[in-house]
C-alpha cells in the first residue's frame, strides 16, 4: 500500500505551456486526480513533491481540491533549494506561495540557494528514499527532466519494494478524447 507518494512530471515549458489558460493543463490535472482517487481510498497520505512549476503545482492544485473530499490527505513541498521561485516572474511566485503556504509540510531539502546539479540528485534520492512510490508525468519518447527521478526510481524499486506509476501521452490522449466526448453529448 502506498502511504506516501511523490508527484513529479514535466515542467511547464517542456510541455511547450507558458499560461495557465493552456488546453493541457485541465487533461493532465484530471490524469492526475484519476490516478489519485483510488490511492488515496487505499489508504494514500501523504503527497510530496517539490513544488516545480508544471505537473508539481498543477498536482498540488488538484491535492488541495481532493482535501475537501479527503481532508485527511496532507501535502508537503520539499524544495532541492533555497529561493527555488527567486527567477520566476510576479504571477508564477504568488502562485507558489499560495501553494507553500497551504501545505501541510514545507523544507529545502538541501537548506541552500542553488550551487549545481548534484541538489537535484540528492533531492531526487532523499524524495524516493522517503516514500512508497512515484507518479510521473512523463513519456519515454519525449524526454526532459523526469527521466533522472525515473531512472532512480527504478533503480530503487529492482531493490526494494516501491511503486512506480506513470502517466504517458496515450494516457493524456484518452483523457482528452473522453472530455471531448462529454462536449459532444451535451
Amino acid at each position: 500500500m502506498i502511504k506516501r507518494l511523490v508527484i513529479t512530471g514535466y515542467k511547464a515549458h517542456e510541455l511547450g505551456i507558458f499560461d495557465d489558460k493552456h488546453a493541457g493543463i485541465p487533461i493532465i490535472k484530471q490524469a492526475i486526480k484519476e490516478r489519485l482517487v483510488p490511492l488515496i481510498e487505499e489508504g494514500l497520505e501523504w503527497i510530496i513533491m517539490t513544488g516545480a512549476l508544471g505537473v508539481e503545482t498543477w498536482a498540488a492544485e488538484i491535492v488541495m481540491d481532493l482535501q475537501l473530499e479527503y481532508p485527511e490527505l496532507k501535502y508537503a513541498i520539499m524544495t532541492p533549494f533555497l529561493d527555488q521561485e527567486k527567477r520566476w516572474n510576479e504571477a508564477k511566485q504568488e502562485k507558489y506561495e499560495m501553494i507553500l503556504s497551504l501545505a501541510d509540510y514545507t523544507t529545502s531539502l538541501t537548506n541552500r540557494p542553488y550551487e549545481a546539479p548534484w541538489q537535484f540528485v540528492e533531492s531526487n534520492k532523499f524524495l524516493i528514499q522517503h516514500s512508497d512510490g512515484i507518479l510521473i508525468v512523463y513519456d519515454e519518447e519525449n524526454e526532459g527532466s523526469p527521466k533522472y527521478i525515473k531512472k532512480l526510481a527504478s533503480q530503487y524499486a529492482d531493490k526494494f519494494d516501491y511503486e512506480i506509476l506513470l502517466i504517458n501521452a496515450y494516457d493524456l490522449q484518452l483523457i482528452a478524447e473522453e472530455e471531448q466526448m462529454k462536449k459532444w453529448e451535451m
